[in-house]
């Protein structure tokens, strides 16, 4: 029998699989994969029910409904003072993989050269190869998770097509800041580049820190990309409603790729979507701070077990050094060992690595209710300090 894709057929079950099956078997408190589980805002979900039964159920536009475009237009203006026209600078797709796939498919030709950070969300790699593109790896380090000019000077050349950044970052829960993104800016213009920006964690950030949107940046508008995300701004990710901004030159080539994608998106969840883009500043600002705070729980509780808690400025992520365990194994044999014995799931961060992966730092979630942080730090505490 001949086989299937070469590249695809080359990886694995990815590690969120891998750890959530883990976790059903020892009936174990699932801190890996990144969901909130509470049921999101109740007027956006009853907008989508109402959206269902009464409005349109047919085909939307290909490029998403006007009603969603013009929210995304306004909420870029509103929030980041970014001058979008809604019709030709902005684009629905089903989920912000969706979207990402759509731009590196509609930008990447064979041989063009993408710079990756890493660690990196897992999909982009193999969508980056899918498309014929050769990555170029910028290593970020722990505990802060810095890069310096060096770096990028390895791996920028005249071959670089684009930059992918995800920024909050997924799973290092870094923000970038804004010297970080200048110098980022200006590699990118020097080498001609282009610039796609996952930001699904736009409005999941802490302390008082502000996202800055790389497109945002002097001579960036027309070179960036910006995805957004739907499932995390309101805490609905089986939703999969995602949404590309980009200057019309950029966006024509990505709407060719999603067209043969998905098409299209659900009208109703697109109709609730612009509903709560259009929420009033408390409703951003109570997220944040919601999120802040089982941060600041879960963080507390490792720390008390003995993990070493690394800084997370954004994201439903928290990742923690093992060092001090003494473990005999890498992160991903801890990961293994900590499911089966304390009854806790984590994801080891060298899963988002090709190369110079550290082996002692794994990822945990906070999204969840504070009775499941709680019995998990109970768990881990009656594995590390009561024995």
């Amino acid at each position: 029998m001949k086989s299937g894709n070469a590249l695809l057929s080359s990886y694995g079950t990815t590690i969120f699989e891998v750890m959530s099956r883990l976790s059903e078997e020892h009936g174990a408190i699932n801190l890996g994969q990144g969901f909130p589980d509470d049921r999101g805002p109740a007027d956006v979900l009853q907008t989508a029910a109402d959206a269902l039964l009464t409005g349109w159920n047919q085909y939307p536009s290909m490029m998403g409904t006007p009603d969603l475009r013009q929210a995304l237009a306004a909420h870029a203006g509103r929030f980041y003072g970014l001058d979008v026209d809604w019709k030709t600078e902005t684009m629905v797709t089903s989920g912000a993989t969706e979207a990402l796939t759509a731009c590196l498919l509609g930008l990447i030709n064979p041989g063009d050269e993408v710079v990756l950070f890493q660690p990196m969300y897992d999909s982009y790699l193999p969508i980056v190869r899918l498309a014929g593109g050769v990555p170029r790896f910028v290593s970020l380090k722990a505990p802060d998770w810095s890069f310096s000019r060096a770096d990028l000077e390895a791996a920028f050349s005249p071959r670089t097509k684009l930059v992918l950044i995800n920024d909050p970052l997924n799973p290092a829960a870094k923000v970038f800041d804004r010297a970080e993104l200048e110098l980022i800016a200006e590699f990118v213009q020097r080498h001609d580049a282009l610039a796609v920006c996952d930001e699904v964690y736009e409005h999941i950030v802490f302390d008082g820190r502000r996202h800055i949107p790389l497109m945002s940046l002097p001579g960036m508008r027309d070179r960036c990309l910006k995805i957004g995300s739907a499932g995390k701004t309101f805490s609905l990710t089986g939703w999969k409603v995602g949404y590309v901004t980009a200057a019309p030159h950029l966006l024509q080539p990505v709407a060719k790729a999603h067209q043969f994608l998905t098409f299209t998106t659900p009208p109703n969840l697109q109709a609730a979507v612009a509903y709560g883009l259009g929420k009033e500043e408390a409703y951003f600002t109570g997220l944040a701070a919601g999120l802040q705070a089982k941060r600041d729980r879960l963080s507390a509780g490792l720390a008390s077990v003995g993990f070493d808690v690394l800084p997370s400025a954004g994201t439903y992520f928290v990742a923690a050094d093992i060092s001090r365990f003494g473990f005999d194994g890498d992160d991903q044999a801890f990961c293994r060992w900590l499911v089966a014995e304390a009854k806790v799931a984590a994801i080891p961060v060298s899963a988002f690595f090709v190369e110079n992966a550290p082996t002692n730092v794994v990822r945990f979630c906070f999204s969840k209710k504070d009775e499941v942080l709680d019995t998990a730090i109970e768990r881990l505490r009656h594995r590390f300090v009561s024995k």
